[in-house]
């Protein structure tokens, strides 16, 4: 089935229902959500393809219009594309700011230069993809995504991040046993008194 989004791109959904499933592969417990309205409200809007357009979960702004993302997922990541589903009207955000592998980003760093950054356009189908630089986004293990502006509204709100991309695990570093000897032992250090007692027994 086709759509049109409001940038005016048709697109396949059935296609991009298949691709956009990294929502299994996020680390949902250890995601952060800075400023947000309701407390854990911001993993809501990771969710299956299937059920993007449910306006029964979404996460809104707190004191200003904007959100700041910090996902880290369960192993490597090669990032290809993103989807947005911004609220209605003037809650939509306007724009999104990509930054990799910065863990527990704060809002106080999200004035340094971004990975990369996309104007939003009003996509209510959930079909409209931001194409990602993959030589950029090719080795990622954390992700942050920064929202800002809207059309005027006192809050911003979001209902749906899609995340499209290739998964591997982590590499695992084996743990190396070492086994230190605490105190000296007399018979791993024999000395000349031994030897001469020996002789004499």
């Amino acid at each position: 089935m086709e759509h049109r989004c409001g940038c005016g791109s048709v697109h396949n959904d059935a296609e991009l229902g298949v691709q956009y499933n990294l929502y299994k592969k996020i680390d949902i417990d250890n995601v952060e959500c800075l400023n947000e309205y309701e407390e854990n409200s911001g993993v809501t809007v990771f969710k299956p393809w299937e059920e993007r357009l449910d306006t029964s979960k979404y996460v809104e702004s707190d004191v200003d219009d904007e959100l700041l993302f910090n996902i880290p997922f369960t192993g490597n990541v090669k990032l290809k594309g993103l989807i947005i589903i911004g609220g209605e009207g003037p809650t939509r955000p306007n724009k999104v700011r990509l930054f990799k592998n910065r863990p527990h980003m704060t809002f106080d760093e999200v004035m340094t230069e971004a990975d990369q950054e996309f104007e939003l356009c009003n996509d209510e189908s959930g079909v409209h993809e931001y194409p990602l630089r993959v030589v950029k986004f090719s080795t990622v293990n954390h992700l942050s995504l920064h929202f800002t502006g809207n059309g005027g509204a006192e809050r911003s709100k979001i209902y749906y991040i899609g995340l499209k991309g290739e998964w591997s695990p982590a590499h695992q570093h084996g743990v190396t046993i070492c086994t230190y000897e605490l105190l000296p032992q007399k018979s791993d250090h024999p000395t000349d008194m031994d030897d001469q007692t020996r002789e004499v027994s």
